[in-house]
């Protein structure tokens, strides 16, 4: 049922305008630099709640929950790991309630587990695939429509985390890539090899976010979607961090300015467009009027 109403409506809509930055929103709203976004899930919900609401009201078809960093792996790093279940499944409930009243889709956010795989790290691959089937389980069973597994950069642990989602979930999977530098991830993954590696595991889509500057993303949305069949997602950077005078982390990327990339993406492939750091509700509201034009 839920994978019908996903792949229903984007077949309504033909593309549709997913939210912008969590992270990066919240510290800009209070939340204290260095510490979990996750942590806000537990302390201060009407924070999260009220940005979900901000990109729904900017135009967002989908909103993703606040489990980025939500594995197990991932919290013990910040000794919540004791509070691994509560965390997400309240950031899923909290995601849901926000999207029911404006029929929007919610989407499980699942990133990097933070450790290097076997051999060039100390973590096995089936502890890997076990950290990402244990979170897509409770993000399933919570209630989310997509299993989003983003902020990739090695095929290996891409592929673990594309089976532990499908071995816990029936849910539509997407599988996103950071490309940090230029063309290629931090392991040397070009869009080419992700879209070779992933195009017959059984994920609904393929996709990138984060990575470098508009020009560069750009480039990677081009290669991939000529290297693959799968509908793309695309939610780049609002550009590159720059310290202001007042010693505080901003974007390059003005509103208007990203939104005047829109139709470029649209052209190469994109069926999903939101936006990774730096991506305001101001930046969603402008990248929604771009989409809706073009449908």
């Amino acid at each position: 049922m839920e994978t019908s109403r996903f792949i229903s409506t984007l077949e309504e809509k033909k593309v549709l305008v997913s939210d912008g930055a969590t992270g990066t929103n919240l510290i800009q709203r209070g939340l204290p630099k260095g510490m979990p976004a996750e942590n806000w899930v537990l302390e201060n919900p009407e924070e999260i709640t009220r940005l979900h609401q901000d990109f729904i009201k900017a135009g967002a078809d989908i909103i993703l929950t606040c489990t980025f960093g939500g594995s197990k792996i991932r919290l013990e790093q910040s000794n919540l790991s004791g509070q691994f279940k509560e965390i997400n499944t309240k950031a899923a409930k909290l995601a849901r309630k926000a999207a029911e009243d404006a029929g929007v889709l919610v989407a499980g956010s699942i990133g990097p587990l933070g450790h290097m795989l076997k051999p060039l790290g100390l973590l096995e691959e089936s502890e890997a695939e076990k950290n990402y089937r244990d979170q897509a389980a409770i993000l399933s069973d919570a209630g989310v429509d997509i299993l989003l597994i983003e902020t990739q950069f090695d095929l290996v642990e891409a592929t673990a985390a594309v089976q532990g989602a499908r071995n816990a979930s029936d849910l539509p999977i997407i599988c996103s890539f950071s490309f940090d530098r230029s063309t290629k991830t931090m392991m040397g993954v070009s869009p080419t090899k992700f879209a070779e590696a992933l195009e017959g595991s059984g994920i609904s889509m393929i996709g990138i976010n984060c990575g470098k500057g508009l020009e560069e993303n750009y480039a990677c949305l081009q290669e991939l979607s000529s290297a693959t069949s799968l509908p793309i997602w695309f939610k780049p950077n609002a550009g590159l961090p720059i310290i202001n005078q007042s010693g505080e982390t901003e974007y390059s990327i003005f509103p208007e300015e990203m939104a005047e990339n829109v139709h470029l993406w649209l052209k190469a492939g994109a069926e999903i467009i939101g936006g990774c750091c730096g991506t305001s509700p101001d930046h969603l509201r402008q990248i929604s009027k771009a989409v809706k034009k073009h449908r």
